[in-house]
């Protein structure tokens, strides 16, 4: 309970240093909102009022203060770009970026774990050289013309994939999947390249292990030590790569999502971004930060399931 415990503090205090960061850097970021929002020939009346009227006249951390408030309670304010609210425009861009990055973990995960117990066992071998040069090659394809690639050679090929849009779940379940599959391809297969190599080295690293020689001494199968014993042992490693593999895949839909012209929270962001649009993009730096360390807060707490020495330490 103690781990556990200092985690969600380490969380707390994470989650207010980078909300610190966020609203400083955007007090000195250049353009003025205001402006943007009443246009080139507002008088200086008007943008006094506006100002008092959203609380920018207020000393900083007051403001802080007032936007932290926000923050907790779901208030964060209105967009000046939209002219709505902040949560409502997340709650509607959401569910096409959780979506995607729920299929690419899962694309990256049924790929990349089962082939690197499969080159793993095959050390040296054909195969093993074959999908570690081809790990290479997938690490080093930009993402952007990776799905470029994907769109000419599957999307403009097959009816099923939709290379532009997107097709909501409640509408239809194959449209959504055609809609979201090439962009979740696009993320994960760098990812898939990253995690292969991730779990083909840590269970090597395993099998060199006295006590695997041991085990198989007393004559256990060998399928046994693997999923028993040492694909266990390795899934500490294995855990931290997939939570450092996961805040990019939320990262990576930023790129993608203009890619294939998705609306979710990706492009949403350069869309605030190109406007000025502050609180929007303070919202959704938040809400990015949250779900990278709300991740990494759970992959600390599996860690302390996997190895109770954790707790311990």
């Amino acid at each position: 309970m103690a781990y556990i415990i200092r985690r969600i503090i380490l969380f707390v205090v994470t989650m207010v240093l980078v909300s610190l960061i966020t609203f400083s850097v955007f007090q000195v970021m250049p353009g003025d909102p205001i402006r943007i929002m009443l246009g080139t020939e507002a008088d200086e009346t008007q943008v006094e009022t506006l100002k008092k009227q959203l609380g920018l006249d207020q000393p900083l951390y007051v403001q802080y203060m007032d936007w932290v408030k926000g923050l907790v309670t779901g208030d964060l304010g209105d967009s000046i770009r939209f002219s709505r609210p902040v949560t409502e425009l997340l709650a509607d861009r959401l569910p096409v970026t959780i979506s995607l990055a729920i299929i690419t973990l899962l694309i990256v995960v049924i790929i990349a774990i089962p082939l690197g117990i499969f080159v793993a066992k095959r050390q040296n071998k054909l195969s093993d050289v074959v999908l570690s040069s081809a790990t290479q090659l997938g690490m080093a394809i930009p993402s952007f013309w990776l799905g470029m690639l994907l769109i000419l050679y599957l999307g403009m090929n097959f009816s099923f994939f939709t290379i532009s849009g997107y097709v909501p779940w409640t509408q239809s379940v194959v449209g959504a999947l055609g809609a979201l599959l090439l962009p979740a391809l696009t993320i994960a297969i760098p990812q898939i390249a990253v995690k292969f190599r991730y779990v083909r080295n840590a269970i090597l690293e395993q099998l060199r292990l006295d006590y695997v020689r041991t085990i198989r001494s007393k004559g256990i199968t060998e399928k046994f030590v693997m999923y028993k014993h040492v694909l266990r042992n390795s899934m500490i490693p294995i855990l931290t790569i997939f939570g450092l593999i996961t805040a990019e895949v939320v990262a990576g839909t930023i790129i993608v999502e203009q890619v294939f012209s998705l609306p979710g929270i990706g492009q949403l962001l350069i869309t605030s971004i190109s406007y000025r649009d502050f609180p929007l993009v303070q919202g959704i730096v938040m809400y990015i930060t949250f779900i990278v360390v709300l991740i990494n807060f759970l992959v600390d707490v599996l860690y302390s399931v996997l190895d109770p020495r954790i707790r311990l330490n």
